[in-house]
């Protein structure tokens, strides 16, 4: 089998032989029953390829899809001109950087349906490739457009400079609306969706497929796709893994199932993830290995965010289908970036709530996030791996003091706020070792800080800000923190820290036994 790895060309794909998971009956139902969309899904869910196969389709290449659901469904397979506008080729750094791009997209197209001396800027050149596109061809166009937000997410910590790009992309979109009369079909895709008062604002033609039921695995692949399509690659996996098949599927679930987009959804998988352990035969972190944008990181810190309640948030559709709000709110480009998920609805108040969908982005975005919070050369997996080990061979000081390490001279500009450097650090902390051990975190108020379980060893921790070693081990031993723990077997330490807010760092710990 043949798995389209970064094969975003459908005609290229069909005639190479590629496998392909037919999302055709979707795309004729776009097609048929509407004219102007928009969708975000997360990097490398498949929307350049989505876009290839919708021109392919309006190209009327019926060929390309003998054997897919389209094949019967359509019945004219008509060729309209299409303007195909790809975004996601360039570094945006400056002012010309964009304007380079749509110039050279614009001459192009110029080059196939002319142009008049009287198009002196990029949206009137637009303009006019539309209106002769129709005049020339005698059908309307077809315009899709592949991360047409790529200019403003490369911006956000440039004002000026993204004040520039929403201007410039506001007039340029805005021929959608104004050219309506020569548009058969328009689709723009992207990471996140600027609203509102930002580039759509004039776009209110433009239905949202992001949130709709109907089209919620239009990129991604479903656990029914998986039976259907690649079940020889999951047995081909579960021998070279020794595991049965329905342990392979487990894993696979664990792994890279777990985006919904919409409230009681059906669970997407990583297609680029899912895709590549197929053909590796082995599991890995993928989608994080192609790399995780640093304005996620920038946002947080920008907002002094805790951490802890990446997994706690909860949001309206409102505030998850728009980013305006990004300069007080970074959860919806989260969200919209694949980092969080819906997990849950509350329809009484139409409110989600978000956690990550997966392991593989659980464990991806917390080491991600470990550089920028404690300093790179204190988050590297070889400092990891010797807490592990530190804690699997019974020995809390070498654990202590690895902490201590690790929260010691940290640079002023990555700590901040003296606590809620602390709360972040200590959830970090936390969901790494979780990875390897059995870590149960709760939060300060009377209940155990943190325990860790390894397969011979029980550690109960307990924090203090500004108190004491002492303070910390007596509170265990008086809320008699170890007694659920009275007939296990494994030995258990108890240790008691106390973090200094003024120094910034772990101030002492003593260990009781």
């Amino acid at each position: 089998m043949k798995y389209p790895i970064g094969i975003q060309n459908f005609e290229s794909l069909r005639k190479d032989g590629y496998t392909y998971v037919d999302k055709t009956a979707m795309i004729y139902q776009l097609a048929s029953q509407g004219r102007y969309y928009f969708l975000s899904r997360p990097r490398r869910f498949g929307k350049s390829l989505l876009l290839s196969t919708l021109e392919a389709y309006f190209a009327g290449k019926r060929g390309l899809f003998r054997g897919l659901a389209v094949e019967k469904l359509e019945k004219d397979w008509t060729a309209f001109p299409i303007l195909h506008l790809d975004l996601n080729t360039a570094r945006y750094s400056s002012r010309e950087s964009l304007d380079e791009i749509l110039n050279d997209t614009l001459t192009t197209w110029e080059k196939a349906y002319g142009r008049e001396p009287a198009e002196t800027t990029l949206a009137l050149r637009f303009k006019g490739i539309v209106r002769r596109a129709v005049e020339q061809s005698g059908r309307r166009v077809v315009i899709l457009v592949d991360e047409y937000d790529k200019p403003l997410l490369q911006t956000l910590d440039n004002k000026a400079l993204q004040a520039e790009y929403r201007s410039t992309l506001k007039a340029f979109y805005s021929v959608l609306k104004s050219q309506d009369q020569y548009i058969r079909f328009a689709l723009l895709t992207g990471v996140t969706k600027f609203g509102k008062v930002s580039v759509f604002s004039d776009l209110n033609n433009l239905f949202d497929l992001s949130m709709d039921e109907r089209y919620q695995s239009l990129c991604g692949i479903t656990e029914e796709e998986i039976h259907a399509y690649f079940g020889e690659s999951v047995r081909e996996l579960a021998g070279r893994l020794d595991l049965t098949v329905e342990e392979t599927l487990a894993r696979l679930r664990e792994q890279y199932d777990g985006y919904h987009f919409v409230e009681n959804g059906v669970g997407i998988y990583n297609p680029f993830s899912l895709l590549n352990t197929f053909q590796r035969l082995r599991f890995g972190n993928y989608w994080f290995e192609t790399g995780t944008p640093t304005y996620l990181v920038e946002l947080l810190q920008r907002d002094d965010y805790v951490l802890p309640n990446l997994t706690e948030e909860v949001a309206t559709a409102d505030v998850l289908n728009s980013i305006d709000s990004f300069s007080s709110n970074p959860i919806p480009v989260i969200y919209q970036s694949g980092y969080l998920t819906i997990k849950g609805y509350d329809p009484e108040f139409g409110e989600y709530r978000l956690g990550f969908p997966n392991k593989e982005v659980e464990e991806g975005f917390t080491r991600f996030l470990l550089p920028f919070y404690m300093g790179a050369e204190r988050s590297t997996p070889f400092s990891v791996a010797n807490f592990v080990r530190s804690l699997r061979a019974g020995r809390p000081d070498d654990f202590m003091r690895l902490m201590a390490a690790m929260l010691s001279d940290t640079d002023y500009r990555i700590v901040g706020d003296s606590e809620l450097y602390f709360q972040n650090a200590f959830y970090l902390v936390s969901k790494m070792l979780g990875f390897y051990t059995q870590v149960e975190r709760v939060t300060s108020d009377g209940r155990m800080d943190m325990v860790i379980g390894t397969h011979g060893y029980l550690y109960i921790i307990e924090f203090k800000l500004d108190g004491s070693a002492d303070a910390a081990l007596r509170q265990i031993d008086g809320k008699d923190y170890a007694a659920p723990f009275a007939v296990d077997g494994r030995k258990l330490y108890r240790i008691g820290v106390n973090f200094s807010l003024d120094r910034r760092c772990i101030e002492e710990w003593k260990i009781g036994e």
